[in-house]
């Protein structure tokens, strides 16, 4: 699984002119699930965005999770991440994961990170053409992969 979390100070996702998540404060969270990943993967992940302390302490140091500050997740499906682009311009996907092996793990995310954070996770629509609209604080963007655990 691959993450990018951006920190924000106001985030949406609109399918469809409807808007199906809005948070303030919190994490933009694009996350791409390849064939590989396992719960395992979801479990490690899951604990690693709602720990990561990139909000601002009294001294402006970053020192806060998300608790912290009382910051909610938008989580967005997003294949492009396991773009290969090895050859030529035009990406290839075929490391991401189909819907049948993708949706059942991206609904466990949802469904973990609420668990972890103790309210609903705003998301968008897996497949939909989503439009993403959001205030990047920082900025602040930090990209995981739990393949490569650095």
């Amino acid at each position: 699984m691959r993450a990018v979390l951006q920190r924000v100070t106001q985030a949406s996702c609109t399918v469809d002119d409807q808007i199906t998540g809005v948070i303030e404060t919190g994490f933009l969270v694009l996350l791409g699930i390849e064939d590989a990943d396992t719960v395992e993967d979801l479990e490690w992940l899951a604990q690693k965005i709602i720990g990561m302390r990139v909000f601002g302490d009294e001294n402006g140091m970053m020192n806060k999770a998300l608790a912290d500050v009382d910051g909610d997740i938008l989580l967005i499906s997003q294949f492009t991440l396991f773009a290969s682009t090895k050859k030529g311009n035009r990406p290839g996907f075929t490391r991401a994961a189909r819907p049948e092996v993708a949706i059942p793990l991206y609904e466990k995310m949802i469904e973990k990170l609420s668990g972890l954070l103790g309210k609903q996770v705003k998301t968008g629509i897996f497949g939909a053409d989503m439009k993403i609209s959001l205030l990047n604080d920082g900025p602040v963007t930090i990209m995981i992969d739990t393949k490569n655990k650095e």
